[in-house]
């Protein structure tokens, strides 16, 4: 029996939860998918799943094996994508995660386009401020906003975008605007739960950087959150000029503090660092640079 194809019937088991999961996405009956999972767990002489009539689980050996096979089977569909890519259309799935709101604003027009210039590739995109693991979760690739962690993940920067300190004129009509970073402990301001420095927000002026350590009546890790709060007069928000920019130009919301900077953040693609990037990330990256590098963010 193909090795492969009993790493790929066991991965779809783990990933479906179900042996009917898996069947169906071989075109095979339930049986057949337990016929090579035990032929699997046979040859390799122990047990990968442990069977109750509700649930499946994988035993200790499993989890090892479940790793391993992943990267094997990653290994032999990017080989294969890299031989075929220059005489074939790159055909598969993409799974993408990018950040709620930026998501929302600024990916979800670009999508339908991408899908017209390859029509052989199929998207499933994922929506979350979290930061994902990419390889334990099964990512192609993230587009990320903010500061890189060190990792094992390459990246390349989209775009950037600005940070922008702003509230309502609603708000400073009735509070006053801020002349300098520490009036804003006197201001209420909500924050974004995300931000690297916590509720320390740093700001570059005249006289160098300047810091101030906040007390936010409101946490979210959500940015239209926050910025919905500023719409509503009722505080001072730090946020991404692709967030607030479009209030600013009409006047809903305005800048405070223009002589200071908040400074900017890279937006990201990151992908598994591998020395062959798969000929589909490839194609995306490359695709949401050309279509980010038109934008004001």
């Amino acid at each position: 029996m193909d090795r492969f194809r009993e790493m790929q019937v066991f991965t779809a088991v783990v990933e479906a939860g179900s042996f009917v999961g898996a069947a169906d996405e071989f075109g095979l009956s339930p049986a057949a998918v337990s016929r090579q999972l035990a032929a699997l767990e046979s040859r390799l002489g122990v047990r990968l799943l442990n069977r109750t009539t509700r649930r499946l689980s994988l035993t200790g050996e499993g989890e090892i094996f479940l790793e391993r096979a992943r990267l094997l089977l990653e290994e032999l569909s990017e080989a294969e994508a890299e031989v075929t890519e220059r005489s074939t259309e790159v055909i598969g799935r993409l799974r993408i995660n990018a950040p709620v709101s930026f998501g929302v604003l600024y990916l979800a027009d670009l999508w339908g386009e991408f899908l017209e210039l390859h029509r052989r590739l199929q998207l499933d995109i994922t929506l979350s401020d979290r930061t994902v693991d990419l390889v334990e979760e099964g990512y192609d690739l993230a587009i990320r906003i903010g500061r890189l962690p060190d990792s094992m993940l390459v990246g390349r920067q989209l775009s950037t975008t600005r940070m922008v300190l702003c509230a309502s004129p609603g708000y400073v009509e009735r509070n006053g605007a801020p002349e300098h970073p520490s009036e804003l402990a006197d201001h209420a301001v909500w924050s974004y739960s995300y931000f690297a420095l916590g509720d320390e927000w740093r700001f570059a002026g005249a006289e160098g950087e300047v810091g101030v350590r906040l007390r936010p009546r409101l946490h979210s890790n959500n940015g239209e959150t926050c910025r919905a709060g500023a719409l509503q007069h009722r505080c001072i928000v730090l946020q991404p000029g692709f967030l607030v920019n479009a209030d600013l130009r009409a006047g809903r919301l305005v800048e405070l503090l223009p002589g200071y900077r908040a400074g900017e953040m890279g937006i990201h693609a990151l992908y598994p660092s591998r020395r062959h990037v798969a000929p589909k990330v490839r194609l995306v990256i490359d695709y949401l640079t050309s279509a980010l590098s038109d934008k004001a963010l």
